[in-house]
């Protein structure tokens, strides 16, 4: 593995940063995952675009241009001959001192990238689906750091994650101060009822997911449903036809029970179905090129 740092290329074992990185001290960065499929990488764009709105929310100048770090993403992916491959884009405020003062780090932003592989659920979760509880910790209020920035600081999700997985879950749901449905730990999510696609709006108190936004387009332009983002609860999912979560990692799959609740047959609902289809093979055919085209003989 070759792990690109600040314009360098380390193995596993030598990839470090500094225990004086702000990132590492404090939380203090921002980060993106991004997804490879067929040797193209899949909206490489929009995550760069969040990046850099994610970057400027917390006052961190990009060390450089967004072209320049979209060329090290995709020689990264080539250094590592990898066509399938979950990235991790990662940038810290970078080294400083112990205190929070963040003009201490006077070196400006580290810059992460890693290529690997990623399976956050085995094949068979994407038809008998996932199984979701409502988590007890609150999402961000809209005054404090919001969803929309996708910071290092994770532990919220960490936390909601670890209470899913003590229940026996798969995942959480996130309600805001309102108890109104936000988002997963790590996925946006969707209902299906009487076959039209609704999903929480970003007022809510979301991370603008770029799966989610591909996912609207699909909904629209390929299936040709009504897909509408309003205000919902837990008891609105409980009662759907469908629930789906999309995500980097997630991609496409459905959740079938929630608290213990059934949802819709208990499997993979028909919509559910086509949105992974399409989502699928818009993957294999759309995104930037890793490596340049084969020639022709």
């Amino acid at each position: 593995m070759k792990i690109y740092i600040d314009g360098k290329y380390y193995s596993r074992a030598a990839a470090k940063v500094s225990v004086f990185d702000h990132g590492l001290l404090y939380g203090d960065g921002v980060f993106e995952g991004i997804r490879a499929y067929g040797g193209r990488i899949l909206r490489l764009e929009a995550h760069l675009r969040r990046l850099q709105e994610s970057a400027d929310a917390i006052y961190l100048a990009l060390p450089m241009p967004l072209e320049r770090i979209a060329q090290a993403v995709v020689e990264t992916v080539r250094a590592n001959r990898l066509r399938d491959a979950y990235i991790r884009l990662l940038l810290t405020r970078g080294k400083g001192d112990l205190g929070l003062d963040m003009r201490k780090c006077r070196h400006g932003a580290t810059l992460i990238i890693i290529a690997d592989m990623i399976e956050l659920y085995p094949e068979e979760f994407y038809e008998r689906g996932l199984a979701l509880i409502t988590s007890s910790y609150r999402q961000k209020r809209r005054d404090q750091v919001p969803a929309t920035v996708k910071s290092l600081n994770y532990l919220l999700n960490v936390l909601a994650r670890a209470e899913a997985t003590r229940a026996g879950a798969q995942e959480a749901i996130l309600l805001n101060a309102e108890g109104q449905v936000t988002e997963c730990t790590g996925d946006n999510i969707f209902s299906v009822v009487d076959g039209r696609v609704f999903t929480p709006p970003v007022s809510a108190g979301i991370l603008e997911g770029v799966t989610r936004g591909l996912v609207l387009e699909l909904v629209r332009e390929g299936l040709g449903h009504e897909v509408s983002q309003r205000e919902m609860t837990v008891a609105d999912l409980c009662r759907a036809d469908e629930v789906f979560l999309t995500g980097t990692g997630a991609e496409v799959v459905p959740a079938v029970r929630i608290d213990g609740h059934v949802v819709g047959s208990g499997k993979a609902g028909p919509v559910t179905r086509r949105i992974i289809g399409l989502f699928r093979e818009h993957a294999r055919t759309h995104g930037t090129p890793v490596y340049p085209p084969a020639r022709k003989r």
